[in-house]
């Protein structure tokens, strides 16, 4: 009798269970519903996506005023480009940033016709290579994502189009897959720190390509000060997925390697009292006073990365949504691509642009909350996706663009086509109405 008592207390509380269960279950699907009807009879989402394919159908660089081709954009709209261009033109994007690449492996940052390579003093120091007759490139070298957006880029441009003998193209006498390969042994090789076991990059603003120091900060200088951050290393962990997803034969180089990255990253990085990615974690000393608490300052972009990587638990990742939008709240700001909260202060950046709340520096960019709505989505979070894009897509259509970012007070600034942005939007979009017809 007494084995008998536990076993139907057991079965009592299954069926309490099951009957909490099949009471909410009702509530749940009628909020889905609820949900899916508002993403179906959303009228400003089909306008926003004709809006980006007409604005990515007209080129490849970043936008009006740019006449490079980067390659942190191009990764970002280039599975709409699939939508619009011919395989061929996509992958030849692509090639010029391979046939452009250093003996070392490493990618360069952008590319531009070779007629309009035209040296200046204290500007680009353009770079050649025989492969590549028509066009020149360039290398912002206090920022580590190129290399990665290349890898990401690549794997975005194969799944859209099936196109994976792309991998077998010959640049030189080398594939595309070795050449991958290659740069990810550059941020091994000349990126890495023994120290920390992580890739390191110059002191920039989150997932900035502009460093403390010099009034233009793209290049780095004797006095720049080196740090491991969350985007940088974030975005290598997202480049050897897809490498290794890719080309299957390089996981028992690379398993190891990414799976040490991730625990080292959460082990240096990640506040736990704070719930929170500390800002950097410098290698040899900061270059901001003793009496400024870098930890103060959220990074909203890095964070959406980290996401992406598969670094936080879903716990984790509401409680960073909800001190982003603490953040939105505190600021006066448009919506949750806040770049950080609080910015640095005026003085942290030599670079005029940089500062509090301009650009890099707490300006907002839907280039990067878009990316943090397609994670919320991915993660199942879809009411909140849901909530916190309609701010990005309200102020396309108040502007009339794709504005490059935003200031606090949610006035555009920048170039108004603004490919990334177009391409990140149009992807949060499908993935939102992508749910709704599974839901039916």
């Amino acid at each position: 009798m007494k084995n008998i008592i536990p076993i139907i207390l057991s079965i009592l509380i299954l069926a309490a269970c099951y009957e909490k269960k099949e009471e909410k279950a009702p509530v749940e699907n009628k909020k889905n519903q609820e949900l899916v009807q508002k993403i179906v009879k959303n009228r400003d989402f089909n306008e926003v996506k004709s809006r980006a394919i007409a604005v990515v159908k007209t080129g490849f660089n970043a936008g009006d005023g740019y006449g490079e081709v980067w390659i942190r954009d191009y990764n970002t709209f280039i599975e709409l480009s699939t939508e619009v261009f011919d395989a061929k033109e996509l992958e030849e994007n692509l090639l010029v940033f391979f046939r452009l690449q250093g003996e070392d492996g490493n990618i360069i940052d952008g590319f531009i016709p070779k007629e309009k390579a035209v040296q200046t003093e204290g500007g680009y120091e353009y770079i050649f290579n025989d492969l590549e007759p028509n066009y020149a490139g360039h290398k912002n070298t206090v920022e580590t994502d190129h290399e990665t957006s290349l890898v990401q880029a690549v794997y975005k441009y194969i799944k859209k189009t099936g196109n994976k003998d792309f991998l077998n193209t010959i640049v030189g006498d080398t594939t595309i897959a070795e050449r991958m390969e290659q740069a990810m042994e550059f941020l091994l090789n000349h990126r890495w720190t023994d120290k920390y076991q992580m890739i390191y990059g110059a002191t920039t603003a989150d997932w900035g390509d502009v460093q403390h120091q010099h009034e233009w900060g793209v290049y780095i200088t004797p006095e720049t000060k080196f740090c491991v951050d969350i985007y940088d290393n974030a975005m290598m962990l997202i480049a050897l997925d897809n490498m290794m997803e890719l080309i299957p034969s390089t996981q028992d180089i690379w398993q190891p390697i990414r799976d040490d990255l991730a625990e080292n990253t959460m082990k240096t990085l990640w506040d736990a009292e704070n719930q929170k990615f500390i800002p950097h974690v410098y290698i040899d000393g900061s270059p901001y006073p003793d009496d400024f608490n870098e930890n103060e300052i959220y990074y909203h972009g890095g964070t959406a990365v980290a996401i992406e990587a598969d670094l936080l638990t879903e716990e984790q990742i509401i409680v960073s949504l909800n001190k982003m939008i603490k953040n939105v709240e505190l600021s006066g700001a448009g919506s949750i691509g806040l770049t950080m909260y609080p910015p640095y202060p005026e003085w942290a950046f030599e670079n005029k642009g940089m500062y509090p709340y301009g650009y890099q520096n707490g300006g907002d960019w839907t280039w990067f909350g878009a990316r943090m709505i397609q994670q919320l989505a991915r993660y199942g979070f879809v009411q909140e996706a849901y909530d916190n894009l309609l701010p990005m897509i309200s102020r396309v259509i108040k502007n009339d663009g794709f504005f490059e970012w935003y200031t606090v007070d949610n006035q555009p600034e920048g170039s108004g086509t603004f490919r990334g942005s177009a391409g990140v939007l149009y992807e949060s979009i499908e993935l939102l109405e992508n749910w709704a017809k599974s839901q039916n």
